[in-house]
């Protein structure tokens, strides 16, 4: 049995502002359909922004453009924190 020490799988809800992350895979959610058409897509490399003072919401850099998500919607997307 072997583990890797160099990633840590987490919500990305759980990221700091200026940390790069992987998407590994999305929760089940009624806006899964609607997180993959833009772009968040398991496999995809973003940053994380900023946050607004409470956490909610935060934003996040991804393919080149830069889109605001609920906190509640970004819990429900696992990431690596592997190096990119």
């Amino acid at each position: 049995m072997s583990t890797n020490l160099s990633s840590e799988k987490i919500t990305l809800a759980a990221i700091k502002p200026g940390q790069r992350v992987q998407i590994e895979y999305l929760e089940p959610s009624p806006l899964k359909e609607r997180l993959m058409s833009m772009g968040l897509v398991p496999g995809t490399a973003l940053k994380v922004l900023r946050s607004a003072p409470l956490g909610d919401p935060m934003a996040i850099s991804v393919r080149s453009y830069n889109l605001s998500l609920r906190l509640a919607d970004a819990q429900k997307i696992i990431v690596s924190t592997a190096a990119l």
